[in-house]
């Protein structure tokens, strides 16, 4: 049985989304968030990991705002990802659910404004 229903779930992504501050909130308003089940085999491979054993929370796609120029505009709308079965299979209350959703859109976000890897978790994300 999982731990939350994804309308609570979802809740819970509005919530840590509403949570980051300006300046970043407003270029945050073109940027799709969607909830999926689990990444894909496929996705996983792309990333280099082994889908029999590894599994993300979530994942940003898109072209990094540092990465662009003035006034130039993706040909894809950016989009973060949250994985919604693995956060409730491995987070099992609500609390530790909550926690790590913000974690992680935090963490998606950050690569949206152009961090790499080494750089969100150094920010503890």
């Amino acid at each position: 049985m999982l731990a939350m229903n994804r309308e609570r779930f979802q809740l819970l992504v509005e919530e840590a989304l509403a949570e980051i501050p300006e300046p970043f909130q407003s270029h945050l308003q073109d940027v799709q968030v969607v909830i999926d089940d689990r990444a894909s085999a496929a996705t996983l491979r792309e990333l280099g990991l082994d889908p029999q054993r590894d599994e993300i929370y979530g994942l940003y796609e898109g072209t990094p705002l540092d990465e662009r120029g003035d006034g130039e505009v993706p040909l894809l709308p950016d989009r973060i990802t949250l994985y919604y079965r693995p956060l409730v299979r491995d987070f099992r209350t609500a609390w530790a659910i909550r926690r790590e959703v913000r974690r992680t859109v935090i963490h998606e976000v950050g690569h949206f404004f152009g961090l790499d890897e080494d750089e969100v978790e150094g920010e503890g994300y």
